[in-house]
């Protein structure tokens, strides 16, 4: 790979860093919790020791760094295919909800205790009959005295099994629509929370996903994240650094499957040749090759946009739609290459296939992003 200007020694270093820590603590024990269907919370302590959570938070909320920092975790764990590890959800989505808009109890109690491990974020913004439409949120928030009142079922949860403190999105005033929504910070200890069992999904299965219900939940009110009613406010702000983070996670993918792949075409033969020796792999592989390499350009020119505060929601929406696309395009193809192994769990190709399929739905579908630039034009 080619230098990439956007970052800094310091990154290249952290870098370093956390590729030791996948090799050491994550890959020699990774099949083992794709089968258990959750990721031990021993590994978010370890992460936390190590680090790698909140990474662009200051001190004591996190590790002091900035977006570049983050984007090596965020990236490195996607070249190891690990996707159904929860650290961007983390410290990528929830964190920075809870920094902005949180009161000093709420960040003074959770974000150092998400740094080291301690206590582990999620979102909870879908619910069963509401996904990008944000408008058709019923989970409802009732304002009484020296609490709200929260109600509702929230739905496709990632880190729900493992949650100790969730982001909701409720409404306080349905009649407004998506201008009543309202953002919560929910300790999942508080009476009248629950959790469903984890998830069946057909990829990133080592990912912790879960039912959340909420009935009767006395929220205080220094619990109410930034003010009534700017909930979709704070979601707009917040998109842009979640939609790049989840492209990085889908370029990175189809790197780490583009090495894979080439390893494997230069051993396996076919009809007497190895396969790389056939036009049809080298052509395959030099249009995957291409296609990445440009996305990574416009990513790097995204990131360090981000880390300006300047990367805006339209460009944001363009890195994610391309990067995802592209990603479960040249995914098909290397598994194609692979053959029947393609298709078995011998080969890492099949899961990353698998747990790709996700990034093209959540943080926006594609057709959703189709229509975000397609006003803008």
């Amino acid at each position: 790979m080619s230098v990439r200007s956007v970052f800094r020694e310091d990154h290249e270093l952290f870098r370093a860093q956390v590729q030791r820590f996948i090799a050491e603590q994550i890959l020699p024990y990774y099949d083992r919790w794709e089968r258990e269907g959750i990721t031990p919370r021993s590994l978010w302590r370890a992460a936390g020791a190590a680090g790698l959570l909140n990474c662009q938070l200051p001190e004591p909320y996190g590790l002091g760094g900035d977006q570049g920092h983050a984007a090596c975790v965020i990236e490195e764990l996607a070249r190891a295919n690990c996707l159904g590890i929860g650290f961007s959800i983390h410290s990528d989505m929830v964190s920075p909800y809870l920094f902005h808009y949180g009161s000093p109890r709420v960040r003074d109690t959770w974000l150092p205790a998400m740094a080291k491990g301690a206590a582990i974020g999620a979102i909870a913004m879908t619910e069963p009959g509401a996904g990008s439409d944000l408008k058709a949120i019923r989970s409802r928030a009732e304002l009484r005295g020296d609490h709200y009142l929260l109600n509702g079922q929230k739905t496709f949860i990632t880190n729900g099994v493992n949650a100790d403190v969730v982001v909701v999105a409720a409404t306080v005033a349905p009649e407004l629509g998506a201008r009543g929504l309202t953002l919560f910070c929910v300790d999942m200890r508080l009476p009248g929370v629950s959790k469903g069992p984890p998830m069946a999904k057909i990829g990133q299965h080592a990912q912790d996903t879960a039912e959340l219900f909420f009935q009767d939940v006395q929220v205080p009110l220094d619990c109410l994240l930034g003010e009534p009613q700017r909930g979709f406010d704070y979601m707009a702000e917040q998109l842009a650094g979640e939609r790049l983070a989840i492209a990085l996670r889908a370029a990175a993918s189809a790197e780490g499957m583009l090495a894979q792949t080439l390893d494997y075409v230069r051993q396996r033969k076919a009809f007497g040749r190895h396969l790389i020796d056939h036009q049809n792999t080298r052509f395959v592989l030099a249009s995957a090759a291409s296609r990445l390499a440009m996305l990574r350009a416009f990513l790097d020119q995204c990131l360090g946009q981000q880390m300006q505060g300047t990367l805006d929601a339209d460009t944001a929406a363009m890195a994610k739609l391309n990067a995802t696309e592209i990603q479960g395009q040249v995914l098909d193809d290397f598994l194609q290459l692979h053959g029947g192994y393609g298709y078995s769990s011998e080969y890492g190709i099949g899961r990353a296939w698998a747990d790709a399929r996700a990034l093209r739905i959540f943080g926006g579908s594609s057709e959703i992003l189709r229509e975000i630039i397609g006003r803008a034009l």
